[in-house]
C-alpha cells in the first residue's frame, strides 16, 4: 500500500477532530466512569473508544480522492 500525502492529510486532520470531540464527550459530558459503570469493563470501553476514533479514520483516509 502506497501512502499518499493528500489523504494522509485529511486523514490526520479527521482523526484529530475526531478525537477531541471524544475526549470531550467520554470525559467532560458522559464522565468515564459513568460508561465504566454501565458497561461493566473497563477494557470494553476503552477498546469501543479506540475503534471509535480508528476505524472511521480509515474509512476517511480509503474515500480520499488522489489527484
Amino acid at each position: 500500500m502506497i501512502l499518499k500525502k493528500r489523504k494522509i492529510k485529511y486523514a490526520t486532520i479527521f482523526f484529530i477532530c475526531w478525537f477531541a470531540l471524544l475526549v470531550f464527550l467520554v470525559d467532560g459530558v458522559l464522565k468515564f466512569q459513568t460508561l465504566v459503570d454501565y458497561f461493566g469493563s473497563y477494557a470494553l470501553v476503552e477498546i469501543s473508544l479506540l475503534l471509535l476514533v480508528i476505524l472511521p479514520t480509515l474509512v476517511v483516509y480509503k474515500l480520499t480522492k488522489e489527484r
